[in-house]
């Protein structure tokens, strides 16, 4: 990589760009960790195949390309690329680490954050990461992005150490889905305590509403077609007020069921919530990828593309008295004459 980059910059080129199987979360982010001084002139840059096979996919499908011979190419290109002799691989599997790590965090032992079970545990997870991303960009047809933190998006070394330390602290990986249009952001858990893996986006409660039930049956209305198996929802309110927890099933039947016993303070926030349970199969590397894989798509046909964000009505222009007056002359002569 060194030798490329100086024939780079001999040759006055811009940049250099690697292309594997492997998956970064940014094209900035390359998984070879060079000197900080070795891209000072030429910049450098990695896709992954399954990153240009999406890319493919939706130029194609988003009419991205007029010209019929480029179309033509672009669709020769492609099936090559969706061939299993090409060679392109997605990320199927966890670190071999991994099972340790989840049986360590089951028995409550330490880890440590600069080992390299976590470290590559963190690793692998960023791997897969872009991978969802890729995967609901194919299956939506538009960008799905992963959100970063500004830090991070930065200085992928400082995302790895920070990740590493937080999962040390508290033992699960976490991600945000970007989706276009989207009424929220997916959010993406795997809690290896408990051995579950959660979907969920966050909606801010209607405001024109005024009890729990009322805003309930709001959100209610728009997952009429879901279908209600590992879905709950979580509603919030402010400060230290009870959270309450209730599965979309018994909702449907009893929407106050999410009203707080101890509160009488409106919800203020629904989080809908898709549960996976996967017990022992939670330490398997590629059993885990697998359901995470079928989990996060299943909730956002099931929920997330149905729910719409709600907005406050547009203001409306009072008409004055003498208007009204004018446009209701009857009633003013009954109420001279009473």
């Amino acid at each position: 990589m060194s030798r490329y980059l100086q024939q780079a910059k001999a040759h006055g080129l811009d940049a250099v760009i690697t292309i594997t199987n492997q998956f970064a979360a940014l094209p900035t982010h390359h998984p070879v960790r060079l000197p900080k001084n070795a891209t000072k002139s030429v910049a450098l840059y990695h896709w992954s195949w399954a990153f240009i096979r999406t890319q493919c996919q939706l130029l194609l499908k988003n009419d991205g390309v007029e010209d019929e011979d480029q179309v033509f190419i672009l669709s020769e290109i492609l099936r090559y690329l969706e061939s299993d002799k090409s060679g392109i691989s997605h990320f199927d599997q966890m670190n071999s680490e991994w099972k340790d790590v989840v049986n360590k965090v089951k028995s409550n032992a330490t880890l440590a954050k600069a080992s390299d079970e976590v470290q590559n545990t963190i690793a692998a997870w960023h791997q897969e990461q872009r991978d969802l991303c890729l995967i609901m960009s194919r299956l939506t047809g538009s960008d799905v992005s992963l959100k970063l933190k500004n830090d991070h998006r930065l200085d992928p070394a400082k995302r790895l150490k920070d990740d590493s330390d937080a999962f040390c602290k508290a033992p699960s990986l976490q991600c945000s889905l970007g989706i276009i249009n989207a009424a929220a952001d997916l959010e993406v858990t795997a809690d290896l305590q408990r051995r579950m893996i959660y979907c969920s986006m966050r909606l801010t409660a209607p405001k024109d509403k005024q009890s729990t039930k009322a805003r309930v049956n709001w959100l209610l209305r728009q997952l009429k077609k879901t279908d209600t198996k590992g879905f709950f929802i979580r509603a919030t309110r402010p400060g230290k007020a009870e959270t309450t927890y209730q599965s979309l099933k018994d909702l449907r039947d009893s929407p106050e069921l999410l009203e707080s016993s101890t509160s009488n303070a409106a919800a203020t926030t629904f989080e809908i919530v898709y549960e996976v349970d996967l017990a022992a199969k939670f330490s398997g590397r590629k059993v885990f990828v697998e359901e995470l894989e079928k989990a996060v798509p299943h909730f956002y046909q099931e929920a997330g593309q149905m729910l719409k964000a709600w907005a406050p009505p547009p203001p409306k222009i009072t008409k004055p008295d003498s208007e009204q007056r004018r446009a209701n002359p009857e009633k003013e002569t009954l109420e001279t004459t009473a």
